[in-house]
């Protein structure tokens, strides 16, 4: 799901491979029906930042990008297909409104023209490249030998630097403007599922260690972990009773009085 907050319109996509745009009129959401064209379960959904189009990941290896056709008012998709392997699990739109990013299954992470001649004027050149014709490949990253399914993508501000996490523990960072640069960190946490840039040089990421990290990407591209963001209160050790201690044996063979509460905020994955 995905909200528009210019235009007050929300998306939404699921396993029956169909995805809604909601309007409000009158204090009641309508929903629009997309046509996808797509035959496996649809995983994600990005509104551009143009509000103008919106694209859904699936499981079909491909990415719908959605735009409205004003001459037959409905939502009409076209298809990115090559060169993904897998199922896509997140996308993230550059501030130009024409680049995509994509994270899939296959381990890699892909920068894709969204370039719909339709609802967008001619872009401007990037550090990512010139010509953007609709689909058009314009970076691949990953997949070398390691590597893991990409659970998220996000680009700066900027749009110069694009940041992912993988199901291996990496984070990754790379350099548009500095010819494509890759930082990579390999962390010693359980995996990352969710990633953001907070500024040109900072990235926040959580998953399943249930506390948001923070991340440090310098001009040089040094990668470096700064701090968890959810620290912990320390807890106090309570003495307990020989009572509570023959307690526990009986019911939890055990002679601690073991609490199974996480010191972090969240009880469970962040995501």
């Amino acid at each position: 799901i995905d909200w528009a907050p210019k235009s007050d319109r929300i998306v939404t996509c699921g396993a029956d491979r169909n995805a809604y745009v909601w309007s409000q009129k009158d204090g009641v959401w309508k929903p629009t029906l997309v046509i996808l064209r797509i035959n496996r379960a649809a995983t994600f959904v990005k509104w551009s930042p143009l509000e103008n189009k919106f694209a859904v990941g699936s499981g079909a290896r491909l990415i719908s990008v959605c735009y409205f056709e004003s001459e037959n008012d409905w939502w009409v998709s076209k298809h990115i297909k090559k060169p993904i392997r897998s199922t896509v699990l997140s996308l993230d739109w550059h501030p130009n409104n024409v680049l995509l990013a994509a994270g899939s299954c296959d381990f890699k992470c892909r920068v894709f023209s969204a370039y719909i001649k339709e609802v967008d004027e001619k872009p401007a050149s990037t550090p990512w490249g010139s010509k953007m014709p609709f689909g058009q490949l314009m970076s691949e990253f990953g997949g070398a030998g390691s590597g893991g399914w990409v659970h998220s993508v996000s680009f700066s501000a900027s749009g110069n630097r694009l940041a992912w996490v993988s199901h291996d523990s990496t984070v990754s960072v790379a350099d548009a403007s500095k010819n494509m640069m890759v930082s990579q960190l390999k962390t010693e946490f359980l995996p990352l599922l969710s990633v953001s840039f907070v500024s040109e040089n900072s990235v926040v990421a959580a998953g399943h260690d249930c506390c948001p990290m923070l991340f440090n990407c310098d001009d040089r591209g040094l990668l470096t972990f700064v701090s968890k963001l959810d620290i912990p209160k320390q807890s106090i050790q309570r003495n307990i009773s020989a009572m509570e201690r023959f307690r526990n044996m009986d019911k939890r063979a055990t002679t601690e009085d073991r609490n199974t509460t996480l010191e972090t905020l969240h009880q469970n994955s962040i995501t």
